[in-house]
């Protein structure tokens, strides 16, 4: 088995997310969007799939990277690609970004599963067929009855622990919203969401990236008398030393990184240097499914949980597979939007919720995600 092409397409879907000028996700009006689904093709006819924004899966990406490295190869050989692939990204000018390096990477995993008839997660090496998942909300917004006030955000809080939900982590409001930053307003919200849905629901801030030594130290005192489960990306996480200057200041335990690049390479430096107490990684933001294991693995070695950042066939596929991850992060979630409607370009969610709160995994081979390949090609709008 040879891989004989690889191929982007751009498809328009309708979508009522919007992003403000700082690229925060918000509800908005029904809008044409675009996404690209890129698709390797084996020599017997085996296909992978993976979803990427049409930004990060450009032309240019795939002719002088992704076909360069991969065309005529085994598609088996995914170590061995992905760190060819990683090669090319010292000379690509940005080009070749982690999150392109992701989706390809994706792609492989995808049709490795599909050849084979068995779902990635248990070809990753199961640890679970099911998992508890966190509501997590979007960013604080000016609308009115959205999540413009801490009031808002404990009545929306008390919506999802009557869905279902077990935990829930706040986005709070960050710039271009007038009055944001604001440490006050942050701890209003999360005290006001810890009273609406009592002690026994575990609760995460997620705050303003950009919060300075003290204003972070600050909230996360309130959040220790608060009982929160955890505390994220308070500060710019290119300061080593100011994540483990507060992770010394606080009990409450400090996740991170979830931005910084440097993929696996910049997480065991975090665990080194004592900047957080749970490790954070991503599929899109290390560069893949791999990598994301590779962090897990570093992590349970230093006897450290490894929190997946975002949602997603991928990363939920991850979180099933290792033991040292506690919840999935199903959201962004909002009062004016309804996260379990499917969106038009896939037949089912690849993570439904039940009523206890588990997100269940698909056991469709591959990444689990029902693709409705006749709408994309009715609203397909290039290829490459």
């Amino acid at each position: 088995m040879k891989i004989e092409r690889v191929q982007g397409t751009v498809f328009e879907y309708l979508s009522k997310r919007c992003t403000d000028s700082a690229g925060h996700s918000h509800p908005g009006p029904e809008q044409r969007a675009r996404l690209a689904m890129l698709t390797i093709t084996t020599d017997d006819g085996h296909r992978g799939h993976a979803f990427g924004p049409v930004e990060v899966i450009r032309p240019h990406v795939l002719e002088a990277f992704a076909r360069k490295v991969l065309v005529g190869q085994d598609p088996f050989d995914r170590e061995r690609l992905w760190q060819d692939l990683e090669h090319w990204q010292r000379g690509s000018a940005g080009q070749l970004t982690d999150r392109a390096l992701a989706v390809i990477e994706q792609a492989l995993w995808d049709l490795a599963g599909r050849a084979l008839g068995v779902p990635v997660y248990k070809l990753l090496g199961a640890y679970r067929d099911k998992v508890p998942a966190y509501g997590s909300t979007m960013c604080g917004d000016q609308l009115e009855g959205g999540l413009a006030t801490p009031d808002d955000y404990a009545a929306f809080a008390e919506q999802l622990v009557g869905r279902g939900y077990k935990a829930i982590k706040l986005h709070t409001w960050m710039p271009p919203v007038s009055f944001a930053p604001s440490v006050s307003m942050d701890i209003k919200a999360c005290a006001a969401v810890r009273e609406a849905v009592g002690p026994d629901i575990a609760l995460m801030l997620d705050g303003y990236h950009w919060y300075s030594r003290t204003d972070a130290l600050t909230i996360g005192r309130a959040l220790e008398k608060l009982n929160f489960a955890w505390f994220e990306e308070m500060m710019n996480e290119q300061s080593i030393a100011s994540y483990a200057w507060l992770a010394g200041q606080l009990d409450i335990p400090i996740v991170g990184p979830e931005s910084i690049s440097g993929k696996h390479h910049s997480r065991a430096d975090w665990a080194v240097a004592g900047a957080c107490d749970i490790l954070r990684a991503g599929v899109p933001g290390v560069g893949g499914i791999g990598p994301t294991m590779k962090v897990a693995a570093l992590a349970e070695a230093f006897g450290m949980d490894c929190e997946v950042h975002g949602n997603g066939a991928a990363n939920l596929a991850v979180t099933a597979a290792i033991k040292n991850c506690r919840w999935y992060e199903r959201g962004l979630l909002h009062p004016f939007l309804d996260y379990d409607e499917v969106p038009a370009y896939l037949n089912s969610l690849p993570d439904p919720m039940d009523a206890d709160g588990f997100v269940h995994l698909s056991q469709q081979p591959g990444l689990g995600e029902d693709i409705n390949f006749a709408y994309i090609e009715a609203n397909t709008v290039a290829r490459y």
